[in-house]
């Protein structure tokens, strides 16, 4: 359940040294680093928290190690879900259980935590304040931000600006870092209650099937009964126009829903018996670091806004911290504008091969066929059910288990 208390606005500021815009765990975790080195930061966001965001909630090892970086994990660990495992489920039923250290928590709360933890660092909140354009010196620099504070505009003068703002493409355009308008990918979810499924869904449950081809569906425990429960498609903006182009992929994720409901039978069984909490709700991905410029002077893109997300598994809770992290140790008063963006686009630029291997196994949710093959093999090999779980840890490579040559390889291991 959310917290009952909301974050109290401030008295608006005129100036600061950085502004944070969106406070998701992006600039939740860029808003934490850099008020924790004493910079004056004021955190804006468009709605007054908690707030809801469309998520599947799950926590994987990445985004443990930057809650507890943030010195946040225990706090998170006490109200998320604790879940032992991921369950890989294919078109044929056959799964596998991966062990790792695995939660669920809800966005509501997540986020709100991770906006305590920047307050008690000693940043400003400013909310519900909607971001609508840099503020720009005559040489084109980023030197603040142009606010909609009600019917009001509102003028916030900054040295350095942080875009956390997510996978809306409204910030990045309005920034002028937009280099692909449409999504990497979509996705539904929400949330049912049921008792009665409480004791049968006890991990991360995954599925694929050639009716969700390019995409998933998946129902993950949550606290208090509740089960995260969406459909989800990757890749949709990579369909070919008659001009060479790109375009969107025409996908009715309602629809998209009910077919997962339809061919996974855990799935049909919680809508059965469960209450639906509030609405089904759909959102955007942006992923694999693609899709807009990292920054320009004066003016850092962290989180979606910068591509956080995994494009195989859809997570990206764990790399928007991280980025909001690698922002916020980048940024330097005394530093140059070229030596701030250099620092941070190399420790972007470090993150990329990761991204690009994931990029690459993305390739099985357009071939579901595949996931029974390497669940099969996984049923019969400790060891590949190790690398499994080495994915999870972010220390084996997924292309060794779901690249064309690693396939290959798993029929003669």
């Amino acid at each position: 359940m959310p917290d009952s208390a909301t974050t109290t606005p401030v008295a608006l500021p005129g100036a600061c040294d950085v502004a944070v815009i969106g406070a998701g765990p992006a600039g939740s975790a860029a808003a934490w680093q850099l008020a924790r080195r004493g910079l004056d930061v004021v955190l804006v966001d468009q709605h007054v928290f908690p707030r809801d965001k469309v998520c599947g909630d799950g926590l994987i090892p990445d985004a443990h190690a930057a809650l507890a970086r943030m010195g946040v994990l225990e706090e998170v660990m006490a109200r998320a879900r604790r879940v032992p495992f991921v369950r890989c489920t294919g078109p044929r039923g056959r799964h596998v259980d991966v062990p790792g250290r695995l939660a669920v928590l809800p966005r509501v709360q997540l986020d709100h935590l991770l906006l305590q933890c920047a307050e008690r660092a000693g940043a400003r909140c400013l909310m519900p304040a909607r971001f609508e354009a840099p503020l720009l010196e005559g040489g084109g620099r980023v030197v603040g931000v142009r606010l909609r504070v009600g019917q009001e505009t509102h003028a916030l003068a900054a040295r350095w600006v942080v875009l956390a703002t997510g996978a809306s493409v409204q910030g990045l355009l309005a920034s002028g870092l937009c280099e692909r308008r449409t999504p990497s990918g979509i996705a539904m979810r929400g949330y049912v209650r049921s008792e009665i499924m409480v004791g049968r869904i006890t991990g991360l449950e995954i599925f694929w099937h050639p009716r969700l081809a390019g995409g998933y569906g998946w129902i993950f425990p949550a606290p208090e009964g509740c089960f995260n429960i969406g459909a989800g498609l990757t890749g949709s903006h990579a369909v070919e126009r008659g001009d060479g182009g790109l375009r969107m992929q025409d996908i009715n994720l309602k629809r998209l829903f009910e077919a997962f409901c339809e061919v996974y039978a855990p799935a049909r069984e919680l809508m059965a018996t469960g209450a639906l909490q509030g609405e089904l709700r759909g959102a955007p991905l942006r992923c694999s670091l693609g899709g807009a410029r990292w920054s320009r002077a004066g003016l850092l893109a962290a989180g979606e806004a910068a591509g956080s997300t995994y494009a195989f598994t859809g997570e990206g809770i764990g790399k928007a911290l991280e980025t909001g992290l690698l922002a916020g140790e980048a940024i330097d008063l005394q530093a140059t504008d070229e030596a701030v963006r250099a620092r941070y686009e190399a420790a972007l630029q470090a993150l990329r091969p990761r991204f690009a291997l994931y990029e690459q196994a993305a390739h099985v949710n357009h071939r579901p066929w595949l996931t029974d093959l390497v669940i099969w093999r996984a049923q019969r090999s400790p060891r590949i059910l190790q690398r499994m779980s080495g994915v999870l840890e972010e220390t084996q490579n997924p292309g060794r288990l779901l690249s064309w040559r690693g396939i290959t390889k798993l029929m003669f291991e």
